[in-house]
């Protein structure tokens, strides 16, 4: 019979109502919720990872749980192999990641600081297109145990409209963790193109700015923290569906946006005039300079369109700088996932082994620089130049080696086939 001396259906271990929880499960007199499920099943989990024998003294389970994590510095060495630069950045979201971990451990050890609640530093990302913004989420995504999603801010609007809710975010986050609401709770959310939903303009209009401002100021209790409802597979909410309850306050959410036009708001702050008597102290800032991001300030963000409560929430600034051509030479070759052993499998594939000299790999160097588009100028320049090649392979050249030429980049003239050589 319900629980609790009424005839409302409750759960006998948290006591919610049936009306309150997605589903309810029943036992000979004795009802249990989806979210109690969920949490004992989460407990059962983690007490099997977790356990080793006990050793004399006790406390060998903690320390084993605490061993798994990665280090700021592992971190690092993580995002090295497949990102080329961006130190400052490596370091940032390391740390940030790293600290996420213990804010999650926080309640298990230092109970002399049980009255010093951690608060997490939420963290936005500043810099060009094509400087591994979203690639440095990727590859997070790839070397962390915790639920990871990736949101567009450009598909958000404000409630009501015609678009995706900002609850559609932890929707994203809720699949990746496989519905299970604790360790999504616990999860990171990268959203992209934030610097898209500046603001129009400053004067005031008839008009609501319901992707823009909108979705900024809907956005504020999701990175402070509050429990939000999120329909539980997705999808637009409707007033028969049961909400899942989620609460954001230990979700680590980093945002970038590459923020065009920005770099010379922060050249004009940064440069001093050469009028009157103080010419000689007279300096410049070249909006162009790779590191010109390095120096954005709040100020910077807001004139350009953020409003402050936004920027109050992002409290860590971390600026990726711009390509230069030595960089983009290191992202052709170096990185596990690199753009010439990427193609090289490609064609390996059709039988095809395929060899691009160091002068033709100038040669992309110095057509991508061009393009003015970063790492996404590479690939570009590639796919131009590879396509006829691609298109022959399967049926004409398979068995060979296709060897690229400087002239084949700058004056597209055609590769040079060879014999593949016998191995022993």
């Amino acid at each position: 019979m319900p629980t609790g001396g009424d005839d409302v259906i409750r759960c006998s271990f948290c006591s919610r109502t049936a009306h309150e929880v997605t589903s309810m499960v029943a036992g000979p007199e004795v009802y249990i919720c989806d979210r109690c499920i969920h949490d004992a099943s989460g407990i059962v989990r983690g007490d099997l990872q977790a356990y080793v024998p006990p050793a004399p003294g006790g406390g060998a389970r903690r320390a084993a749980g605490r061993s798994r994590r990665m280090t700021p510095r592992q971190i690092k060495d993580a995002l090295d192999e497949h990102v080329i630069g961006q130190d400052g950045a490596k370091r940032a979201l390391s740390v940030a990641v790293y600290n996420h971990y213990k804010r999650i451990e926080a309640e298990e050890y230092l109970h002399a600081f049980d009255d010093v609640e951690l608060e997490k530093s939420n963290i936005l990302l500043l810099g060009p297109s094509g400087t591994g913004k979203t690639l440095l989420a990727r590859t997070l995504a790839r070397i962390l145990d915790v639920p990871f999603s990736i949101a567009d801010a450009t598909a958000l609007t404000e409630a009501g409209y015609v678009g995706e809710d900002v609850e559609s975010i932890l929707s994203h986050l809720l699949q990746a963790a496989d519905y299970d609401v604790e360790r999504a709770e616990r999860g990171i959310i990268y959203v992209d193109e934030v610097d898209k939903l500046s603001r129009k303009g400053d004067n005031a209009s008839i008009t609501r700015d319901v992707s823009g401002e909108g979705v900024q100021q809907a956005l504020l209790k999701m990175l402070e923290g509050t429990v939000a409802g999120v329909p539980p597979k997705g999808g637009r909410k409707h007033p028969e569906q049961s909400l899942v309850q989620f609460d954001t306050r230990n979700v680590l959410f980093i945002c970038g946006g590459a923020f065009d036009g920005l770099a010379p708001q922060i050249a004009r702050r940064l440069s001093r005039g050469q009028i009157g008597f103080h010419d000689g102290d007279a300096t410049s800032m070249d909006p162009k300079d790779p590191t010109v991001f390095r120096h954005a300030e709040p100020d910077d963000l807001l004139r350009y369109g953020l409003i402050p409560e936004l920027i109050g929430r992002l409290p860590v600034l971390t600026a990726l700088d711009a390509l230069t051509p030595a960089d983009l030479r290191r992202i052709l070759t170096d990185p596990k996932n690199a753009l010439v052993r990427q193609y090289q499998k490609l064609f390996a594939m059709d039988g095809v082994d395929l060899v691009l000299e160091d002068d033709a790999l100038n040669a992309v160097v110095e057509k991508a620089v061009r393009l003015n588009t970063g790492a996404r100028g590479l690939r570009s320049v590639l796919e131009g130049v590879l396509l006829d090649l691609m298109f022959e392979a399967p049926d004409a050249h398979a068995g060979t080696v296709c060897r690229i030429t400087a002239a084949s980049i700058t004056d597209g003239a055609p590769p040079v086939y060879e014999e593949r050589k016998a191995t022993a």
